[in-house]
């Protein structure tokens, strides 16, 4: 349910009243996010600033001011312990070589980082040397994220990628020669059938590669993007079902014979190495969001922060919170979040829970013969076909009361 409005302090002073009034819990897990690109894809919708030379200075300036904020609001004591850290983007392997200790006294100065149990960064092929690598891995990060998403030269040209194979492979290379043991790779699939690539041959050159992790993400056609508009003049055809199916169902299959779990609906990881910290989203476990365009959840609320970097900045020297809006849940979304996130991740949920126990219960028989679902130990879990209509499912059960919820934790770098 709704309850904000946009923009800056508008947003900040309802919030601060409540969060007076009901507290917000401490959070474990925090999401920053670093706007920076050299340039942008031509799929791209997300929170970003085309620049060569960005201005880490003012970045960190202002993400120390946001973090001084939430302090300031909720009262939360000082060092508060934290177990998972993901830096997003843009591009943080866009930071100098002093930039990821810089970030981390910044952090320190308001939580304990000795205890933490992952440290992600997201990075960029072309911009991952071997200096910034090694200066996350000193700073404290434990896991870095390529966002490789092909490794056929052609593909990476129509994405508008900046990147060939070989520079994806050497990234790869430079991430284990820095020391970092635990290493993720994010895979585009569900392209245009213009664009001719083999699949099987990408997974094959991807699995010659010391990689735990894989996220494969379906492409999609977002508003006010370069590809939006090629789809709306004809000159390109979106991926149908079928196509986007069978890729699906290709990238599970392969990852699955290759000793890869597939453990959430764009997920797979080796035994021991899931992503920590998206745990924390679909858990629906507190965290916090810093940055513009950052999400952040304290049960009941959801809260996101300025979009666009520029006026991100702009409200923080005002003085002003970089809230947007926010809104708090009710039962029927808290019911909805807690079926839609159940499902899409290999925990699923309980059947006999009492919020959906009856629908469930008329359904299930015929989900388990059409293979979308299966029952274990009272639980009921989706299979890969079951996650490829997972809205359709959740829409079944939640009876359509609100559309399924968006939640940060896929990033496309």
């Amino acid at each position: 349910m709704p309850a904000a409005s946009d923009g800056g302090s508008n947003a900040a002073r309802p919030l601060v009243s409540l969060a007076a009034a009901q507290g917000f819990a401490s959070p474990r897990a925090l999401y920053i996010h670093y706007p920076f690109c050299v340039h942008r894809c031509h799929y791209c919708d997300f929170s970003v600033k085309r620049s060569s030379d960005p201005p880490f200075e003012e970045w960190l300036a202002a993400l120390e001011t946001d973090l001084t904020w939430w302090f300031a609001v909720t009262g939360w004591p000082r060092r508060l312990p934290l177990d998972s850290i993901f830096v997003g983007g843009g591009t943080p392997s866009l930071v100098p070589e002093s930039g990821p200790a810089a970030l981390a006294a910044v952090l320190s100065e308001r939580f304990v980082l000795d205890g933490l149990l992952e440290w992600t960064v997201e990075s960029n092929p072309v911009s991952l040397t071997e200096r910034v690598a090694e200066a996350w891995r000193v700073a404290g990060a434990t896991r870095l994220s390529v966002g490789v998403q092909a490794f056929d030269d052609l593909t990476l040209r129509w994405l508008g990628r900046l990147h060939d194979r070989e520079t994806a492979e050497q990234a790869l290379r430079i991430a284990g020669a820095a020391g970092f043991e635990r290493l993720s790779v994010d895979l585009l699939f569900g392209l245009p059938g213009e664009v001719e690539r083999s699949l099987d041959r990408e997974i094959d050159q991807l699995l010659e590669h010391d990689v735990d992790h894989v996220s494969a993400y379906g492409l999609t056609v977002e508003p006010r993007t370069p590809l939006a508009r090629w789809v709306e003049l004809g000159r390109v055809t979106p991926a149908g079902g079928e196509a986007y199916e069978t890729e699906y169902r290709t990238i599970s299959g392969r990852l699955i014979d290759a000793g890869f779990g597939h453990y959430e609906v764009s997920n797979f990881a080796r035994p021991g190495q899931e992503c920590r910290h998206n745990w924390y989203y679909w858990n629906r476990s507190p965290y916090l969001g810093l940055g513009p365009s950052s999400h952040g959840f304290f049960p009941p609320l959801r809260v996101w922060n300025t979009f666009r970097w520029d006026r991100y900045r702009k409200v923080l020297e005002a003085g002003a919170g970089p809230v947007e809006s926010w809104e708090k849940l009710d039962e029927a979304d808290v019911a909805l979040e807690r079926l839609w996130l159940g499902l899409r991740t290999r925990k699923g949920i309980e059947a006999d829970d009492a919020t959906w126990r009856d629908a469930v219960g008329r359904r299930l028989p015929e989900w388990i013969d059409q293979g979308w679902v299966r029952l274990e130990a009272g639980r009921v879990m989706a299979t890969t076909d079951g996650w490829l209509r997972l809205d359709e499912l959740v829409t079944e059960i939640g009876g359509g009361v609100r559309e399924a919820p968006l939640i940060e934790g896929g990033h496309k770098n």
